[in-house]
């Protein structure tokens, strides 16, 4: 372990193979760098930024990379190959599996389980909220289809909501708490229900109802104004993918990481 001024409690685990930043503070029963299956401590860095709190019997493994200030309620679970950003918070019993990329002041509530997720800046997501990745479970061209959600900048999940695989939520959305999202969302709408639809085309027609402001978000300065669209739009609507083969996943970038982090699925749904 490298330490660099960190406070680590006495019952703590951590390998050989982590790197903490000035000023963590590692509470009881955490275990930082177990590696994941098939890999050793020496290939596979757990790497946290300083300022992190990470609380009493929380699992970190080695093959993940975090930023600064890092906070974790209780008994939080992150997983190898995955990357953080800046002050993110990831709730009690939360599980991040493998293969996120997670941005900048994003807040992960209580019970939420993410896999090959790809979240931008100052994303909310609520408690016990479900990502999925898998849209046929244990078809055997899992590797051909699996893929994450993508939840773009500053969009907002209610508590127990469902994302079906390949979703996109868009920039400044909001998702109704216990919606099921199985079509793309385009930005600042708003969606509910199982199946989710639009029931706002702006989150600025939603009301303040306490009334301090003058509708709800307009607290946000930097909203484009209504019908000028966005630099990403998002087709409203439009179903999420069923599958991408392995071609499509090269073209968009993201097969590398993809493919890695899919064939350590399959290993372990077998």
């Amino acid at each position: 372990m490298t330490s660099l001024g960190a406070v680590v409690h006495p019952t703590a685990i951590v390998g050989p193979n982590v790197q903490l930043g000035r000023g963590s503070v590692i509470e009881a029963f955490v275990v930082l760098g177990t590696p994941p299956r098939g890999k050793t401590a020496e290939d596979s860095p757990l790497v946290i930024g300083p300022g992190a709190v990470v609380r009493a019997h929380s699992t970190i493994y080695g093959g993940t990379t975090i930023g600064a200030r890092l906070q974790t309620g209780h008994g939080a679970v992150i997983r190898e190959d995955n990357v953080l950003g800046d002050d993110v918070s990831v709730g009690t019993a939360a599980s991040l599996e493998f293969g996120n990329r997670i941005g900048s002041g994003v807040r992960i509530h209580t019970g939420c389980f993410l896999e090959l997720v790809t979240i931008e800046d100052q994303v909310f997501v609520g408690p016990r909220v479900v990502f999925t990745d898998d849209p046929h479970p244990q078809c055997p061209a899992y590797l051909d289809c699996v893929k994450g959600a993508t939840v773009r900048r500053r969009a907002r999940i209610g508590a127990n909501a469902t994302v079906l695989p390949g979703v996109e939520i868009g920039e400044d959305a909001l998702v109704g708490a216990g919606s099921v999202v199985r079509r793309h969302v385009k930005p600042r709408s708003v969606v509910a229900g199982n199946p989710a639809v639009e029931v706002k085309e702006d989150i600025r027609d939603l009301a303040c109802f306490v009334g301090i402001y003058p509708h709800a978000y307009s607290w946000l300065g930097d909203l484009p104004e209504r019908g000028s669209g966005s630099a990403r739009a998002t087709r409203a609507g439009a179903p999420a993918p069923a599958s991408e083969s392995a071609s499509d996943r090269a073209e968009r970038g993201g097969a590398g990481r993809r493919g890695e982090a899919s064939r350590t699925s399959a290993r372990r749904k077998t």
